[in-house]
C-alpha cells in the first residue's frame, strides 16, 4: 500500500462504557480497525460513573493513535456524541458551565477530549447500544472485561 493510500485510510472506533453501580465499579472499551489491522484496549476505575467511562473509551482510543488520522467514532452515548458536537462550545463560552449556570459535570474529561478531537478529522456516528452492532458488542465485552479486571485486583 502506497503512503497515499494509507493517508486515505480511515481509523474506524467503536467506544463503550459500562458501570456496575452508578456511580460504582466502572469499565471502558475500545475497538479500533485501520485497514487489516486490529487493536483493542479495555480498563476501569474502582469509583466512577457510565458516563465518566464512556468519555474515558474515547479518551484512550484517541490517546493511542500515533498522529492525526481521519476517525469514524462509533458511539453509544448521546451524552458523548452532543457534548462534544453540540454543547462543549457553549460550556466554554460560559467558563464550563451550564446554560442554568451550573458546573459542568466531568470538566477534567471534557477538557482531555476537547485537545484530543481537535488532533483528529472526526465523523461521529451514533449506534444503539445493545442493537446487534458488532464493533458495539465486542466495545461493550471489552468494557464489561474492565470491570472484572477491577473487581479481580480487589480480591
Amino acid at each position: 500500500m502506497s503512503q497515499t493510500d494509507k493517508t486515505k485510510q480511515v481509523v474506524e472506533i467503536w467506544t463503550d462504557g459500562a458501570c456496575k453501580g452508578n456511580p460504582g465499579v466502572g469499565g471502558w472499551g475500545v475497538l479500533m480497525r485501520y485497514g487489516k489491522n486490529k487493536k483493542e484496549l479495555f480498563g476501569g476505575e474502582l469509583e466512577t460513573t457510565n458516563n465518566r467511562m464512556e468519555m474515558m473509551a474515547v479518551i484512550q482510543a484517541l490517546q493511542s493513535l500515533k498522529r492525526p488520522m481521519p476517525i469514524r467514532l462509533h458511539v453509544d452515548s448521546q451524552y458523548v456524541k452532543k457534548g462534544l458536537t453540540e454543547w462543549m462550545s457553549g460550556w466554554i463560552a460560559r467558563g464550563w458551565k451550564t446554560a442554568d449556570k451550573k458546573p459542568v459535570k466531568n470538566q477534567d474529561l471534557w477538557e482531555q477530549l476537547n485537545l484530543l478531537t481537535a488532533q483528529h478529522q472526526i465523523q461521529w456516528i451514533w449506534v444503539k447500544g445493545h442493537a446487534g452492532d458488532p464493533g458495539n458488542e465486542r466495545a461493550d465485552e471489552l468494557a464489561n472485561k474492565g470491570v472484572e479486571q477491577v473487581i479481580g485486583n480487589l480480591i
